[in-house]
């Protein structure tokens, strides 16, 4: 069972968690950013952490690939690690995934500790048993299944963070809120993450997690309901990977915030989704996340990029969940090429692309 720490206490968090697991060695996976930033503080902090080696890489989603995988691992056997040491990953989405995904192949499974320092990681990628790397151009293509042993959220370091980021991973929060009901849903669109109210928002981060928990510990391997937590993503990955493309990377987050407004057309269309729901959301997107730009000389493409998505039951469809209302999703939705055109003709309409 993962255990989830919400606290802006962190390093008096972590040092308990490391007293009880009681480990053979402490291997800290951090990136650039995140190296500098914070696990220098965190040293000053955590007596448990103060001499633990760092395993640094590259910052940014382009670094999560088999190159960086290879160099953790290298590091991992050059310091001395076996399977009763610690790992402890320090960072985003990115460093908590290759991270995870590192600790758990290495010697067959090492435990660790995600610290995510960024909202999309906290919300995200750090809880859930999610691991992995992109490879071949995909996103998440290569990892396993491996929770932490804990996840300790915090909103201590969201202050260093751009607005754009925190913008990333609070989308990651509409969609929980879209998924559990209109009062979720609700207050999550009245607050303004330009407010950086700290307590406010930790208290509105742990009723996400807790949305995203409550489904996977139902399904951890996402055989049935956890599907639902793909919400946006068929469309946001195929977004993002056609930005990486014309090497104008965004933002996961935002990728899925479009895509939960195509998702959403696409659940009107087929399941009667209300349009006044789904205006709102349009209009909360594009004020607060633009438009992605695209023109019908890109559906070729981004029918390709979706085609690949490991959520497609087979080649010949695309899958995704859909709603037929706020708090009702309906899984293994299918929809044609002509659909998903169509889909993407409204998104330009509402986003006057």
């Amino acid at each position: 069972m993962q255990e989830l720490i919400f606290d802006n206490n962190v390093a008096s968090c972590l040092d308990r968690c490391i007293g009880v697991m009681a480990p053979q060695g402490v291997f800290v996976i951090a990136d650039t950013n995140t190296n500098d930033l914070v696990v220098n503080r965190m040293r000053a902090e955590s007596q448990r952490i103060a001499q633990a080696p760092a395993i640094v890489i590259n910052s940014g989603d382009v670094n999560k690939n088999l190159e960086s995988l290879s160099y953790v691992w290298e590091q991992l056997g050059a310091l001395g690690a076996s399977r009763h040491s610690l790992v402890v990953n320090v960072g985003g989405g990115m460093v908590t995934d290759l991270g995870g995904f590192a600790a758990a192949t290495f010697k067959r499974g090492v435990p660790f500790i995600n610290i995510p320092t960024t909202l999309l990681g906290a919300v995200d990628a750090a809880v859930g048993g999610k691991t992995g790397i992109n490879f071949n151009g995909l996103k998440n293509e290569i990892g396993a299944f491996a929770p932490a042993c804990a996840v300790i959220i915090s909103t201590t370091f969201f202050p260093t963070l751009p607005e754009a980021e925190l913008l990333s991973g609070y989308a990651e929060m509409l969609k929980h809120g879209l998924l559990a009901g209109r009062k979720e849903c609700d207050e999550l669109m009245r607050y303004n993450i330009a407010d950086n109210d700290q307590s406010h928002l930790l208290k509105l981060l742990e009723e996400s997690v807790r949305i995203k928990v409550d489904i996977v510990e139902k399904d951890p391997h996402e055989r049935g309901l956890r599907k639902a937590l793909n919400l946006g993503h068929t469309v946001g990955h195929a977004f993002e990977a056609l930005a990486l493309s014309r090497e104008q990377p965004v933002l996961h987050g935002y990728a899925v915030a479009w895509g939960l407004v195509i998702e959403l057309i696409l659940s009107h269309l087929q399941l009667g989704f209300s349009s006044a729901e789904l205006q709102r959301l349009a209009s909360y997107v594009l004020q607060n996340y633009g438009a992605f730009h695209i023109t019908c000389h890109d559906y070729p493409e981004l029918l390709r990029l979706m085609r690949h998505d490991k959520k497609n039951l087979n080649p010949d469809t695309v899958n995704f969940t859909l709603l037929r209302k706020v708090g009702d999703p309906v899984l293994n939705s299918t929809a044609t090429d002509d659909d998903i055109k169509t889909a993407l003709d409204l998104y330009r309409d509402l986003f006057h692309i």
